[in-house]
């Protein structure tokens, strides 16, 4: 400061001290015309030196030895934030917000709970390339089955859903057989079109029978026939199933459970709308 004051430039004199233009500039207007002897070289921040809506330590230290003795001594075994607000209310003290609480015993390390790590779900049909990238379409097949009409029959519903395209469509029957199974793929497909895969799982009606291992159903010769490829998802593993699932929930929420249904016509001409 004494340098520039003297006469010389201002990046003269950074390049000979070795720092930047702009640290002589904040100095210079940091010192003013005042005197730098008397100047405040420190570069800290201005303020005190913790906020001052910081909770103390020694009420920070109390929390904590609420905690441990709750965590030992409480009947039922509660030492949370609802907990230590009461314990301490009980001791005289005045506590903080729960939410505070619950912010101190998690500053301070004094949570048990691990957080779930929460990451992004896999893109639609992640298991297929194609199908990942959007560049094939996947019919996702289904049956919801034994749903009870009040004095009527039990009825089976085949739903389909295409993971990219979402074109719904369910079909409602006494028996779910096979023939009915392959008029409805039949009916689906002509109206909008084959996709590159379909999806069924482990259901003889897709599959075919399971007592000869190298044998396989009508529906999945019909699928070869017209060019589609079958894909089945593995029993026990829900994540291929998403797509048809959640459809199902949907038209069970939406159609079934809405209304009541005095027959099957009466249920077919309510799901068509």
């Amino acid at each position: 400061m004494a340098l520039v004051r003297g006469g010389a430039s201002q990046s003269a004199v950074a390049q000979q001290v070795g720092v930047a233009r702009v640290v002589v500039q904040y100095w210079l207007q940091k010192a003013g015309h005042g005197s730098l002897a008397l100047m405040d070289w420190t570069s800290r921040p201005g303020g005190g030196a913790a906020p001052p809506n910081r909770t103390p330590r020694g009420l920070e230290d109390l929390i904590l030895r609420a905690r441990n003795e709750l965590r030992h001594v409480s009947d039922l075994g509660y030492y949370g934030a609802d907990a230590i607000d009461q314990w301490l209310r009980a001791q005289g003290h005045r506590p903080p917000a729960r939410a505070t609480i619950s912010r101190v015993l998690k500053r301070r390390g004094a949570v048990d709970r691990r957080y779930r790590v929460r990451r992004p779900p896999p893109p639609l049909g992640w298991y297929l390339p194609a199908v990942a990238a959007g560049q094939a379409e996947l019919d996702s097949w289904d049956f919801i089955e034994d749903l009870k009409i009040k004095d009527g029959p039990l009825v089976q519903v085949l739903n389909v859903i295409s993971v990219h395209g979402a074109l719904p469509a369910s079909w409602c029957t006494v028996a779910a057989t096979t023939d009915h199974t392959l008029a409805c793929l039949e009916e689906h497909w002509q109206r909008w079109g084959l996709p590159h895969y379909a999806q069924f799982d482990n259901d003889t009606r897709f599959q075919g029978a399971h007592q000869y291992p190298d044998t396989l159903g009508r529906v999945v010769r019909r699928c070869w026939a017209l060019g589609v490829i079958p894909v089945f998802a593995p029993p026990g593993e829900h994540g291929f199933q998403n797509a048809t699932e959640s459809y199902n929930g949907r038209w069970q929420a939406k159609v079934w459970a809405r209304f009541r249904h005095a027959s099957l016509a009466a249920l077919t001409d309510r799901q068509g709308d």
